[in-house]
């Protein structure tokens, strides 16, 4: 390789020096090279080799690239939140005045080497189904979530107390509404639908679940009480919302509600603890509110409520998948 790049540069020089004896024009007819280029290596030359060595073409500056007073506000935001993930620390930088894209946030700290992307959990060939609803309302995926035990306090689990996580989330807005509750039942159910139409700003249509006995009786060994209809399927037709049950064994079509669960994993009940069902519905909230108005790529970076907000000043659909 070093020797090719000896050849190169003393074809170079000699192209240089056939020039100074005959003129550039007929060192770039003899040589066969452009006149800008042999007077451009003449400029340069100063009788050694290295002196015709190709320079970097990067350039120097560039308009868009950060400033030093941004590169100092990322590189102590990070250091102060070694833990937070790339979103969560875009977004506690543009509170903090940052301007810039999520996707430039992500070059920069790759560039200063202090950011490393997690591997991917899904497994090869594991394809995900992406259930879009073409308006809100339109869909809402339903699921219940048990709030992990180490969440609660030692009192609590001599009690045996157990405490759950009713989650409706909108399909096309992603808007999403939490309530916890000490059982989950058919009667519980229903009174999550009844808050469901209360909490929602627009019109549910179709409320979709999995095969849970809390939801219906689809998988009753019973065949009597499969043709029974629980009280949370009767509360959905007395509010006029149509009813859809996934697949059985098929989470991925409750995709949705299932991810969602995941992200309060992480970021709610991660080292936390309650010490009442109120003091989790009061942290709850929070958390809920903190959801809806949080950013999410799919949206086009805007939070479900900017998105809702965004959709109801337009005639046209935002989002057609």
């Amino acid at each position: 390789m070093g020797n090719n790049i000896t050849q190169k540069l003393k074809y170079k020089e000699s192209i240089v020096k056939y020039s100074y004896k005959y003129g550039v024009t007929k060192a770039a007819i003899r040589y066969n090279e452009c006149r800008r280029t042999i007077y451009r290596w003449r400029e340069r030359y100063d009788g050694s080799l290295k002196s015709l060595e190709d320079k970097s073409r990067k350039p120097h500056y560039h308009p868009r690239q950060h400033t030093e007073e941004e590169i100092k506000l990322i590189r102590n935001y990070k250091a102060n939140n070694k833990e937070t993930g790339l979103v969560v620390l875009w977004l506690k930088l543009r509170m903090a005045g940052y301007r810039r894209t999520i996707q430039g946030l992500y070059h920069v700290l790759q560039r200063l080497g202090i950011y490393e992307k997690a591997p991917s959990k899904k497994k090869e060939g594991e394809a995900v189904e992406w259930i879009t609803g073409k308006y809100p309302g339109e869909k809402i995926q339903v699921d219940v979530k048990y709030v992990p035990s180490k969440c609660m306090t030692e009192e609590l689990k001599e009690k045996g107390e157990r405490f759950y996580q009713y989650t409706a989330i909108d399909e096309y807005t992603r808007i999403r509404y939490t309530w916890f509750t000490n059982e989950h039942s058919t009667y519980m159910s229903s009174e999550f639908a009844k808050r469901l139409v209360r909490y929602f700003p627009f019109k549910i249509k179709t409320i979709k679940t999995d095969n849970g006995f809390e939801f219906t009786n689809r998988l009753n060994w019973n065949k009597k009480m499969q043709e029974t209809k629980t009280l949370f399927e009767t509360t959905l037709e007395e509010l006029g919302i149509e009813y859809k049950k996934i697949k059985p064994y098929t989470p991925k079509e409750n995709g949705r509600v299932e991810r969602s669960h995941r992200k309060d994993q992480e970021r709610f009940y991660y080292n936390k603890v309650f010490y009442s069902l109120e003091d989790l519905r009061n942290r709850g909230r929070d958390w809920r509110k903190e959801y809806n108005n949080f950013p999410m790529r799919p949206l086009g970076w805007l939070s479900p409520n900017e998105f809702l907000k965004k959709y109801k000043s337009q005639e046209e659909p935002l989002l057609t998948i």
